[in-house]
C-alpha cells in the first residue's frame, strides 16, 4: 500500500496538537462551570456561612471574620477574663441575663457563648451602628478605674463587657448581638449556621 505522500510525522504533529488544543479547551470550559457551585460574593453577603480558624488565636485576643456585611469578632478569652466578668455586679449591667433577643438559645446567658473561652459577636454598636473598640485591659484610667475590660463605643460612650453585654447609664439599649454559629470542630467556627440545626 503507497502511501501517496503522506507525511506520517506530520500526521502525528497534527493529531497532537489538536488533542493538547481540545484538553485546554475542556479545561478552560469546566473551570468556570466548577466555580459556578460556590456561592457568588452576593449570596456570601447576603448570609452564606463563613469559617473562622482559631487555631492561632492567643488568649485574650480578637480577630475579625465578615458575615453579611457586618464585621463579626472572635475572642479567645482568657481564665482571668471569664472571672471577672463573673465578678461583675449585675446592677451595673442593662440585661445581665441576656433577656433581650440577641443571642441564640443554645449559648450560656452569662457568658454569651458556647465554649466559656471563645465568645462570637457582631461587632457593631446596638445604639447607632458605631463599632466599638476592644479594650480587653482592666482598670484603663481613661475608661475609669473600675474598667472590667470589654468594648468601648467612640461614637457616643457606650460600654460593654466582655461577653458583650451593655453597661447602665450608657445610650446602647441592647448587649451586641451574638450571630448564629457552630463548631465545625474544635478550631473552625461556622458563622451563619445554628449550633441547633447542625
Amino acid at each position: 500500500m503507497a502511501d501517496n505522500g503522506v507525511n506520517k510525522g506530520r500526521r502525528r504533529f497534527l493529531v497532537g496538537t489538536t488533542s493538547v488544543i481540545g484538553a485546554v479547551g475542556a479545561v478552560g470550559v469546566a473551570v468556570p462551570f466548577v466555580a459556578s457551585w460556590q456561592p457568588s460574593a452576593k449570596a456570601r453577603a447576603a448570609g452564606a456561612p463563613v469559617e473562622a480558624d482559631v487555631s492561632k488565636l492567643e488568649p485574650g485576643q480578637q480577630m475579625t471574620v465578615e458575615w453579611r456585611g457586618k464585621p463579626v469578632w472572635v475572642v479567645r478569652r482568657d481564665d482571668a477574663m471569664i472571672e471577672k466578668l463573673k465578678s461583675i455586679d449585675p446592677s451595673t449591667l442593662r440585661d445581665p441575663e441576656s433577656a433581650a433577643p440577641q443571642q441564640p438559645s443554645y449559648v450560656d446567658p452569662q457568658l454569651r457563648s458556647i465554649k466559656p473561652e471563645v465568645l462570637v459577636l457582631v461587632g457593631i454598636c446596638t445604639h447607632l451602628g458605631c463599632s466599638p473598640t476592644f479594650r480587653p485591659e482592666p482598670g484603663a484610667a481613661d475608661l475609669g478605674g473600675d474598667w472590667p475590660g470589654g468594648y468601648f463605643c467612640p461614637c457616643h460612650g457606650s460600654r460593654f463587657d466582655m461577653a458583650g453585654r451593655v453597661f447602665t447609664g450608657v445610650p446602647a439599649p441592647l448587649n451586641l448581638e451574638v450571630p448564629p454559629h457552630r463548631y465545625d470542630n474544635d478550631n473552625i467556627i461556622v458563622v451563619g449556621e445554628d449550633e441547633e440545626a447542625a
